[in-house]
């Protein structure tokens, strides 16, 4: 048993390598779109910030860890990261067309706004998992 858990490293370190640095980039991107900084207000105490932010990692981590798990090639597993971070970086302009508020109601420390995106995003996560074939 050890000896196969040995012998499956390689495979886990670039699959788990790779899904960080997706994870890394989706984050990027997501700060970036955002007319707001999520770190600037994370680091200044705003919950709705941190709440919005981590629904929508964890929107893109769940889709992404079913790609690791169904997909037999890295480039395919990378794919599916590419996919989950489109469908996720749409969650917040499609959230941000409902709610045109939401540029502002998050700086100013809203949890309304921040749960609902948040929510969204992992409710969309889900669906997007579910549909990795």
């Amino acid at each position: 048993m050890f000896d196969a858990v040995i012998s499956n490293l390689p495979a886990f370190a670039s699959y788990f390598l790779t899904a960080i640095g997706l994870l890394a980039v989706f984050s990027v991107l997501y700060v970036l779109i955002t007319p707001y900084s999520e770190l600037k207000l994370i680091r200044a105490g705003n919950a709705a910030a941190a709440i919005s932010l981590g629904g929508a990692v964890i929107g893109f981590a769940l889709p992404l860890a079913v790609a690791v798990a169904t997909s037999h090639n890295l480039y395919v597993m990378i794919g599916w990261g590419v996919v989950a971070g489109a469908v996720q970086l749409l969650v917040f302009l499609v959230a941000r067309l409902a709610l045109p508020r939401i540029n502002e109601s998050i700086p100013q420390g809203r949890l309304a706004s921040g749960i609902f995106l948040a929510l969204l995003s992992v409710a969309v996560g889900i669906l997007n998992a579910g549909c990795i074939v």
